[in-house]
């Protein structure tokens, strides 16, 4: 079955479908809370949520004792890219107003309100090797191609500086030449990377972001970006499903970075 077949396939079904509203309206809940929220079995949310798991509408983190689950709506944005823009029947029209719907929430986030942590979490499949998807992220000859098309500066060590440089169209909206900035944390190419990230075009703090590749040993690579924004500008209208205005647009540049890697093409250009 195809990655765009476990989605449709997850989506087709209404709890499925009502557990990813549950975790657009509050990210990072267990099971335990999930399983408060509808007419089930413990055994039964949780097959529902394997099956979104499969199809990488959910993604789960440890903390603790606790096993949290967060919204990824990198898929959704795959299966509009692929589909929306040549049918129009009115299954792709709902498909693309829960695109929507999630992009607006800001991708996946969880808050502690002990400690008022948010963190971000996107992950994309991607067929090529952890060195491509490595070298695709850390040199500029490849982010001038995808997302932003802003070429990188690293010093791929701790403490190392980081800078992206604005686009030329970025430069014709009288963007600065230096438009995100941040520091080096831990370097593993081809398996991690760990930086602190600034858009000084937004008047951001720093915050923390974290790649890691994994090899699944079939030509299929797993990428996983989150994007601690725990302090970062608040929205102006804070509620349930909204987080600072942080990062933003993960998942746009993880379904381009995937069409350049598996295609030689950008989506967007």
């Amino acid at each position: 079955m195809s990655d765009d077949d476990l989605v449709f396939k997850a989506l087709a079904d209404p709890t499925r479908r009502f557990l990813l509203d549950l975790l657009f309206a509050r990210d990072g809940r267990t099971l335990g809370a999930m399983e408060a929220e509808v007419e089930m079995t413990r055994f039964g949310v949780a097959k529902h949520l394997r099956i979104l798991e499969d199809a990488g509408l959910v993604i789960t983190r440890r903390s603790g004792r606790e096993k949290l689950h967060f919204l990824n709506p990198v898929p959704i944005r795959l299966i509009h890219d692929r589909w929306i823009d040549k049918y129009t029947e009115r299954s792709a029209a709902a498909l693309a107003d829960l695109k929507k719907e999630l992009e607006q929430q800001a991708m996946s986030s969880v808050t502690d309100t002990a400690d008022s942590t948010v963190i971000q979490v996107y992950q994309v499949y991607i067929k090529a090797t952890p060195q491509a998807i490595w070298d695709a992220i850390t040199k500029p000859e490849w982010t001038a191609k995808f997302g932003y098309q802003s070429p990188v500066d690293y010093d791929l060590r701790p403490g190392g500086a980081f800078r992206a440089r604005a686009s030329e169209a970025m430069k014709q909206h009288g963007a600065p030449d230096v438009v995100i900035d941040g520091e080096v944390i831990e370097a593993d190419p081809p398996r991690k990377l760990v930086q602190t990230w600034r858009a000084l075009f937004t008047g951001e703090d720093f915050t923390r972001l974290t790649y890691e590749i994994e090899q699944d040993g079939t030509g299929v690579c797993k990428l996983t970006v989150t994007h601690d924004v725990t302090g970062a500008p608040q929205t102006a209208a804070q509620g349930a499903g909204q987080i600072p205005e942080a990062g933003g647009g993960w998942n746009q540049i993880l379904s381009d970075l995937k069409t350049l890697l598996e295609t030689g093409q950008p989506l967007y250009h």
